[in-house]
């Protein structure tokens, strides 16, 4: 469950990966046969879930309240039996599945498709480099950023200082990207300035990139309004200035609204520009084999990973990855003439494609919220990708493949748990950029798939696979492919689970750099209802304790005070759905007069809670953040507010506040908000009440009273 901040993601990022020192005959020695083809988990959900669950298929709240009348018998906690289930049970066997709200029975339940007919036409050891590409020469090798990584050669002790000692690190600002911090292990950091112009020959980008670039962005320079002088946008320019160095990267202000494909257009380029660079290098390698004399044996050749995927994209949706195909082809297509060949793209646009006529009308909700649902929303998925020059092969298989798109859920399920016979993850042993975009979303999915899918990368395949191990090279071999692999991190927030992934499971050799801006405006400020807003510092020992301290000190010390009926009108928003599934217990334990709505409440129900909640027939309603999330309903009859924990995402405090001024009745004097934090909640209070505020709050051991007007 993504929403146990606290305790299972220390829990679970303690776990170190398994090392093992390996040599060439060694690993030789080890291989052992597993099935080349991909696993699919056939988990059966209850039908009852799946309508929970489809939190992306929201209906207009109009045609909702028609329906309050059909639900109105039904018993008013008339719950999915999942929820039923206590913390404790949730926490166990059903972490994993039943907190994933994208677990729809539907998904992998047709068989997955493959092309397996293209195979020859696509395989990296049956072609040779065109003539016209060339290869390149010893300066160019020299400067090439790709070789310059790649071809490093590590010893022994490098490797040991990576896996022991910790970074070093240094700081500074750039114009846009504002305050970066370059972290290290092998060397002192070398001060890094981003380029005010970019000249693309500096960038070394494979052909034909030099030329499709510039008009690829074009249109989205276009669309911004920015200035065309430039092939990049000033963050474009500066994120990739990064990326070409192939150091780690974490940027945590990607937003689906504003910057999003800017993004996406930057780390496609760098990602095709891996693939080209890396795959000509094979393809000339051949056919140097090819024409050398017999009985000649080198080392000279070596220039491949133990399996062919390379890049490993993670996105959240299929319409990511149908925006991320597209980009692709648009950087290999130089011009409307030379249209490149794509194999199975109108199956690819049936299956990742949306109808525009299968979005619910009269829908009203926030922007951000259209931006991040756009499309076709389905999260469990995973498609190989093979480029061979000017082809583009989709649904490749994996081990055929330069590129994998998937989502954490369609990753879950081809690897498996321990113990199953039918799982595979091989396929991520020689992955040499792993982009892992928007991810807050997993926040609100299921974070244990990305922790699992963290543990699965660059491991010693079990299997050969075919690889012919002359080419390999020998850091694949020494098991030394992690230290290598350029993670590229983007979120749309600072968060405690995302900052120990970038931490934990990273190990770049080149070093790391991360993006750590502050707030100086709260989200508080955009509150635009009169409300004074109670800030109750809980003292809680250590970080695995906080999760009982904050339900003790609710219990004995903020719900006394509400219990009155004259604080009736009580909404309790919950970020977690285990706190969630506990206070609804206990809620119940002491005959509270309550409603209760999550993720996987019934339509029903959740018109019958909401109505009760209006006409104050009920004093308390508990509401979970991820319901918040997925359907963003606006919820009326609010005059107490309770924020059991600060929100994952800032915006959300701002617009659960402002819910307010939806009552009839107008502003009321009496309305109240109160906020539960500790110390461990310093980024999260910094993104509500700015940096300045946080500070103070956190030096202080009193509560603090802050008052909006709705002006400042």
């Amino acid at each position: 469950q993504s929403e146990n901040s606290d305790k299972s993601s220390a829990e679970s990022d303690s776990e170190t990966e398994p090392e093992q020192a390996s040599v060439y005959h060694k690993l030789l020695a080890t291989l052992r046969t597993s099935a080349e083809s991909e696993s699919e988990d056939d988990d059966d959900e209850s039908e009852s879930e799946e309508d929970g669950e489809s939190g992306t298929e929201v209906d207009s709240e109009e045609s909702q309240e028609n329906e309050e009348a059909e639900g109105a018998g039904e018993d008013e906690n008339d719950m999915p039996d999942k929820e039923e289930a206590t913390a404790e049970q949730t926490l166990g066997g059903e972490q994993a599945d039943a907190a994933d709200l994208s677990c729809d029975p539907s998904h992998g339940a047709t068989e997955e498709f493959t092309d397996v007919k293209h195979e020859s036409e696509f395989s990296l050891e049956t072609n040779f480099m065109e003539e016209e590409n060339g290869d390149c020469n010893a300066d160019e090798r020299r400067s090439n950023p790709f070789k310059q990584h790649m071809d490093k050669e590590m010893e022994e002790k490098e490797v040991e200082k990576l896996s022991t000692l910790s970074k070093s690190s240094s700081q500074i600002k750039w114009p846009r990207l504002g305050q970066l911090t370059f972290s290290s292990t092998l060397e002192k950091q070398k001060t890094l300035k981003p380029d005010k112009e970019v000249d693309l020959k500096q960038l070394h980008l494979h052909k034909p990139l030099e030329v499709t670039w510039p008009k690829v962005n074009k249109q989205l320079l276009s669309s911004l309004n920015k200035s065309c002088d430039s092939s990049f946008t000033p963050l474009q320019r500066e994120l990739f200035c990064i990326m070409n160095t192939y150091r780690d990267l974490f940027y945590p202000e990607r937003t689906a609204l504003t910057n999003g494909e800017e993004i996406r257009l930057a780390y496609c380029l760098h990602a095709l520009n891996h693939v080209l660079k890396a795959n000509a290098q094979v393809l000339s390698n051949n056919a140097k084999r090819r024409d050398r004399k017999p009985g000649i044996d080198t080392d000279e050749y070596r220039d491949q990973g133990l399996t062919r995927p390379k890049v490993l994209m993670v996105v959240p949706f299929r319409e990511c990855a149908l925006r991320i195909v597209h980009n692709l082809i648009s950087l290999l297509e130089v011009n409307s003439d030379k249209k490149i060949d794509v194999s199975n793209k109108k199956r690819f646009k049936g299956e990742f494609g949306s109808d525009p006529e299968e979005k619910p009308p009269n829908l009203k909700r926030p922007e951000d919220y259209e931006a991040v649902f756009a499309g076709n929303i389905d999260d469990h998925f995973r498609i190989g990708v093979a480029i061979l020059q000017r082809s583009m092969r989709l649904y490749a298989p994996f081990y055929s493949s330069d590129i994998i798109i998937a989502s954490p859920l369609g990753m879950r399920t081809v690897i498996g748990a321990e113990g199953e016979k039918k799982r595979d993850f091989d396929f991520l042993s020689s992955i040499e950029i792993l982009i892992i975009d928007q991810a807050d979303i997993y926040l609100m999915q299921n974070w244990e798939h990305v922790l699992h899918l963290m543990k699965h990368m660059n491991l010693l395949p079990l299997d050969s696979h075919g690889v012919d191990f002359s080419r390999v090279r020998m850091l694949n071999l020494n098991n030394w492919s992690r230290y290598y692999r350029q993670t590229l991190l983007f979120s749309a927030l600072q968060d405690p689970q995302i900052n120990s992934i970038f931490n934990k499971h990273c190990f770049n050799y080149t070093g790391q750099v991360a993006v750590r801006n502050v707030p100086q405006m709260g989200s508080i400020s955009r509150v635009v209802v009169q409300l004074p807003h109670v800030f109750r510092r809980l003292e809680a020992e250590s970080l695995t304790s906080v999760i009982d301290t904050r339900f003790q000190f609710f219990t004995d010390k903020v719900l006394p005070e509400y219990r009155d009926a004259i604080m009736s009108h009580t909404l309790i928003y919950v970020p977690s759905y285990f706190d969630y599934v506990r206070l609804r217990n206990y809620f119940k334990k002491e005959e509270l007069s309550f409603v209760h709505i999550c993720e996987y409440t019934k339509k029903a129900s959740i018109c019958r809670s909401r109505r009760f909640f209006l006409k104050g027939e009920k004093q308390f309603l508990l509401l979970t953040e991820r319901f918040h999330f997925y359907k963003r309903y606006t919820i009326k009859g609010i005059k107490n507010l309770i924020f059991y924990e600060l929100p994952t995402y800032p915006h959300f405090y701002s617009e659960i506040c402002n819910m307010m001024k939806a009552t009839d009745s107008g502003v009321d004097a009496t309305w109240t908000c109160t906020v539960l934090y500790s110390k461990y909640d310093a980024q999260k209070l910094a993104a509500v009440v700015g940096i300045d505020r946080t500070a103070q709050m956190l030096q202080s051991k009193k509560n603090v009273h802050l008052f909006i007007t709705g002006e400042n």
